[in-house]
Formats: C-alpha cells, sequence, structure tokens
C-alpha cells in the first residue's frame, strides 16, 4: 500500500488528507480502528524514540505521546511498591515492556490521558491488559501477540487504533516538509545518542555513576522527538517531567520542574493514604491528587466539595511539609535540547533535585551556567549536540 486517505488532516475543516510514501509501500499496516493525521504524526515520532530508547539501553521502551511530543517516556526497569500504587497497577502482574509503559503513563497521567502509545517490542498480554483500562487513543508497535490483539481490539468499543510498523524499516536520509506553499529540505536528524556525548566536564563535580548517565542519555533522546524549546527531567530510567514548545528555556524549566515536583509528592505518605471513596474513577482521582499537592487545595475545603471525592475530610498538606518533602528528592537527571542562556535554569532545576545536567554549551554565559552548577555540587556534560524538533 502506497497511500492511505485519512478522515481529515489536523481538524475537521481540512477535509483532504492522506499519508503516503514517494517510492515503495508504506511500513505500516492498521490493524484496527481508523487513525487520523494527528495520530500518525504522534505515532511515528513516538516510534523514532522508543526504538532509539531500545538500541541505547538494551531494554524495552514505551512513550506515551500527545500532540507531537511525549506526556512520558521509559525503559523497562521494575517499579517499587510505591510506583506501582501511584501509577495503579500494584494489582497487575508486569513483564518489563508493560512496567516501561507503566512508567511513561504514570509519571504525568493528566497530561497521558487520551494519549498515543509506542512500543520498542512486540505488545504482549501483559501491557495490553493495562492499557485495556487506560484511556489513550491508539498504539503502535512492531508486532503483537494473538493475546495482546484480542484485548486491544476490545477497547473503545472495537474502535481502537493499532498500528503494526515494519521493524526493519528505514527512512531516506533526506526530509521534506511544506510550510505556506513552501517546500523545506534537509538531512533527517540521525545523531547517535550515548554516553560518549557525556564526555566533556566543565563542572568541579565531574562523577556520573552508570545510572546518571544512563538517565541523562534518556533525557536527551526523549528531548530529540520534543517540540522545541524543551527540557526533560529523568529519574531511575523515566522522563519525570517534559518542558516542551516553550519560548523562553527557563519557562521549560520550571514547566517540567513543576512536574517532577507532582510526580514526587504524589509519593508523599500523605497522599497515599488519601481517603478516596471507591466509586472514584482512576482519572478523576489523578485531577483530585493534583489539585490537592497544589496551592488551591483551600479553596476545595472551603467549598466544601471534598465530599465527593473522600470517605472523610483529608488534612491539607502544607507548603512546609512539601517544601520539607521535595528536599529528599535528589540524584534527578536533567537534559535540555540546546544550551542553557543563564544560570536561572540551574537555580530552578536543583530545587527539584536535579544532580546531574546534559546540555549543548556554547552560550557566551557557559561560565555563569557552570557557576550555578558548582555552586550546588552539581555535575553538568556539554554534549555540543543541539536537538531542536519542529
Amino acid at each position: 500500500m502506497q497511500e492511505l486517505a485519512l478522515k481529515y488532516g489536523c481538524n475537521p475543516n481540512q477535509t483532504r488528507a492522506r499519508i503516503y510514501m514517494e517510492k515503495g509501500e508504506l511500513p505500516i499496516t492498521v490493524l484496527n480502528g481508523r487513525p487520523g493525521y494527528i495520530n500518525f504524526l504522534d505515532a511515528f515520532n513516538s516510534y523514532q524514540l522508543v526504538r532509539e530508547l531500545k538500541e541505547a539501553t538494551d531494554l524495552p521502551a514505551a512513550a506515551s505521546f500527545k500532540h507531537v511530543s511525549p506526556a512520558g517516556a521509559a525503559v523497562g526497569l521494575p517499579l517499587s511498591d510505591v510506583l506501582k500504587k501511584i501509577y495503579f497497577v500494584d494489582d497487575l502482574e508486569l513483564t518489563p515492556l508493560a512496567a516501561a509503559y507503566a512508567r511513561a503513563r504514570g509519571a504525568d497521567r493528566m497530561s497521558s490521558y487520551g494519549d498515543f502509545v509506542a512500543l520498542s517490542d512486540t505488545c504482549d498480554l501483559a501491557t495490553a491488559k493495562l492499557l485495556a483500562r487506560e484511556v489513550s487513543d491508539g498504539i503502535i508497535a512492531p508486532g503483537y501477540t494473538d493475546e495482546a490483539l484480542a484485548v486491544l481490539k476490545g477497547k473503545r468499543k472495537g474502535t481502537y487504533n493499532i498500528i503494526q510498523i515494519d521493524e526493519a524499516y528505514r527512512p531516506a536520509l533526506k526530509e521534506t516538509k511544506q510550510v505556506y506553499g513552501i517546500s523545506f529540505e534537509q538531512d533527517r536528524n540521525e545523531a547517535v545518542i550515548g554516553t560518549e556525548l557525556l564526555a566533556q566536564r566543565p563542572t568541579k563535580v565531574k562523577e556520573m555513576p552508570p545510572e546518571a548517565e544512563r538517565d541523562l542519555v534518556i533525557a536527551l533522546i526523549v528531548l530529540k522527538y520534543t517540540q522545541s524549546n524543551s527540557v526533560c527531567y529523568v529519574k531511575d530510567g523515566q522522563a519525570i517531567g517534559i518542558g516542551a514548545g516553550q519560548q523562553s528555556r527557563v519557562h521549560c524549566t520550571r514547566l517540567a520542574g513543576n512536574k517532577a515536583d507532582n510526580w514526587y509528592l504524589r509519593q508523599h505518605p500523605q497522599v497515599l493514604a488519601l481517603p478516596f471513596r471507591k466509586d472514584i474513577r482512576r482519572p478523576d482521582r489523578d485531577n483530585t491528587i493534583d489539585v490537592y499537592i497544589s496551592d488551591d487545595w483551600e479553596d476545595v475545603l472551603a467549598e466544601g466539595t471534598w465530599q465527593l471525592f473522600f470517605t472523610e475530610k483529608p488534612a491539607p498538606l502544607s507548603k512546609e511539609e512539601k517544601k520539607k518533602w521535595l528536599a529528599t528528592l535528589n540524584g534527578v537527571a536533567l537534559g535540555s535540547d540546546a544550551f542553557f542562556p543563564f544560570g536561572d535554569n540551574i537555580e530552578r532545576a536543583r530545587r527539584s533535585g536535579v544532580s546531574y545536567v546534559a546540555q549543548a554549551g556554547g552560550s557566551i554565559r557557559d561560565d555563569n551556567v557552570i557557576a550555578a552548577c558548582d555552586k550546588y555540587g552539581i555535575a553538568m556534560a556539554m554534549t555540543g549536540l543541539r536537538l531542536f524538533h519542529h
């Protein structure tokens, strides 16, 4: 098949839409559903990401994509009991691939709602069972077991979008796009991201354990497929905060840092013990937890709406308690898709437990950024590689 007609483009008024190959056959097969224009954009970007994560780490990888940027991405490392609980998978048997998706989905569950999923490996039954109970638009993977495919075909009343991609497919070096009727052409970004990019470390602290190097590589690969400007925080093999598409780099750092803080605050014992009503759906529970750990909780208490979610009135989590808990977060890796122009990015990053940084370098204020890292004992690598994605 060389061409596939789509229902419409980015919006319903863009009625003529298709995907096609100039030469050869499309490297995908639609096994179920009717994926749309945005679905395919998410699918092809996210599959590249997980394929590279697998190649770099030799671990199964998964991504949760929304609007052509990842909401989460991770490799298949085991989950702690706490992570299993906050990701709502403590009742499931997880394979490494299922663990990768649980991590990718769980870090920012609000953003992952209605995601498009990418898997580096053949989708197994455990991963399909996890996906079956989440709100998701579709999935792309190099294959599916018969049992997994049967489960996924039952999602969304049989309309769930399931795409299989040819694992052997490699695109041509040249890529083109059109904007306002004008064609652009460039070489694909085929930069290989590995630990060799972390060799140049201008900070006083230079030591990075293997786990930190792995997490920095994960951050950089995630950024390669995130709309720029972008910053990514990674901890224990998973993105815990992604800031995408901001015009100011410090706003990326703040946005991603706030997401990383929320991820960690969800693990606070007081949050884990919240007395939820049994009839509360997972998305509503996610949203309520986000409100509980935010500054808006006092308003909820004042309005009395807490009764819609809890069996008893939960004690608030004070600013002092949140600050004390966040101070215990450490060992976080931070990647940036281009250089940090000012040290304010480091000032914000260290508040979210950042101990390791990878950025392109090359700013006229590199010395200021290095000094900020030295101030907090942060080890920083300058990769010399910019990873803009538009």
